[in-house]
């Protein structure tokens, strides 16, 4: 008797979760733009009190578009709450101008209020912005802070500029004597309301994936050229594209940033309608090994088991959330004046190669499309950025336009 009663409870108790899911998934938020926190320990490019003395305005390119927005605020890295006493959104003009559609200016607010406060550590996400936006359009953010906060949450890849004006004015047309600097500060993504089939692809890597090499302003990274070709297309011009490099990255190790593991869940399983993520990681893990000097064959040998290893936890967790992980093999860097690689690194990479050609979801031959044929253990020349590790832009049109959309089509 007892155990009909408890299954009667749980059925109810399950039926009234599905009811409430239903009801609550009336809204599907899906990511259009995101970027990974980083710490931003150098502080060369701006310090603190400049950030609360004056106002910050960020330029972002969407992937996917939609009429409602959300936007997510970071202080991850921070070790004091930061306090935002104005947060403004607008249709910018154009990539790499601080000028804005004064007509399309919101206040984003937060619990319905006009400022917040994020804990450290934290990221926030923003109350429903009504805000039309297009596909690949630019969005500009304009933020205030009055935190006394030394350590800022950015993204120094940002490979856009950002504009920091003296005073409080968040709404003016444009910032003409700002100074500019190349790195995002506290912006970690967007998300729009989106059709229940639209969903988001999470570009997971390095430098390559960040885009060095890229043109600032000119959102020609590898990821962009793929957002602009999925929504080239009816059938898949309902996925976003969210770019999750950092340069420096390693799989297993902190470094210039957070190891890939250690971030997963953040970059990754936390994206808005994520349901596919690309991997191109692990050239820092195999450079880095000898950097310093030559380390013995067994030592190769443990390294191309490690990133192995690691790939094996990242399909793991994302599987454990229903997403499909898809490989990309590892680009040429022999003649890196960097890591300088000699014949027993160019063993590992096509170690790395073999087993991502054969154990992921699906696979994007990147070596192929870029290296030398003649010489496959270097780039191509019309890929190269000039310092045989980064592509330049054509490298990452490339590889964009070598990717099997088939792979995202359900």
């Amino acid at each position: 008797m007892r155990s009909k009663f408890a299954k009667a409870i749980f059925f109810t108790f399950v039926a009234a979760l599905g009811l409430a899911t239903a009801a609550h998934g009336q809204t599907k938020w899906v990511a259009s733009w995101a970027t990974s926190p980083q710490e931003d320990a150098d502080g060369t490019a701006v310090k603190p009190e400049e950030l609360r003395a004056g106002t910050l305005r960020q330029i972002v390119h969407l992937s996917l578009g939609g009429k409602q927005l959300r936007l997510h605020l970071s202080n991850r890295y921070g070790t004091e709450a930061v306090h935002f006493t104005s947060v403004h959104m607008a249709k910018a003009v154009g990539a790499g101008s601080a000028k804005i559609v004064t007509s399309s200016v919101k206040e984003v607010l937060f619990s319905g209020k006009p400022d917040v406060t994020v804990p450290e550590g934290a990221d926030y996400v923003s109350d429903v912005i009504d805000f039309p936006a297009a596909a690949l359009s630019d969005v500009a953010i304009t933020l205030r802070m009055d935190s006394t906060a030394k350590e800022i949450t950015g993204h120094p890849g940002s490979r856009a500029n950002s504009f920091l004006a003296n005073g409080s004015a968040v709404t003016p047309e444009d910032f003409p004597d700002a100074k500019k600097i190349a790195r995002w500060y506290f912006i970690a993504g967007i998300d729009v309301v989106a059709p229940p089939d639209a969903f988001a692809i999470v570009a997971l890597g390095d430098s390559i994936t960040d885009g060095h090499g890229a043109t600032t302003d000119g959102n020609n990274r590898w990821p962009d050229v793929l957002a602009k070709r999925l929504q080239a297309s009816v059938a898949t011009r309902r996925i976003g594209v969210v770019n999750q490099g950092i340069g420096g990255n390693r799989l297993l190790i902190d470094g210039i940033a957070t190891n890939t593991l250690a971030r997963f869940d953040h970059d990754v399983l936390a994206q808005a309608g994520v349901r596919w993520v690309i991997v191109l990681e692990g050239i820092n893990d195999l450079g880095m090994l000898t950097h310093e000097g030559e380390v013995s064959e067994a030592e190769h040998q443990a390294e191309v088991r490690r990133v192995i290893g690691a790939y094996e936890q990242i399909v793991a967790r994302a599987h454990a959330q229903g997403i499909k992980v898809i490989g990309g093999t590892l680009t040429p860097f022999v003649g890196s004046a960097f890591y300088h690689p000699d014949e027993k690194n160019e063993a590992d990479r096509q170690a790395v190669n073999q087993w991502i050609r054969a154990h992921f979801d699906g696979v994007i031959d990147f070596d192929k499309v870029v290296r030398d044929p003649a010489h496959p253990e270097l780039m191509l020349p019309e890929f190269d950025s000039g310092d045989h590790l980064h592509p330049g832009p054509a490298g990452f049109a490339a590889m964009a336009d070598a990717i099997p959309v088939s792979l995202f089509i359900r």
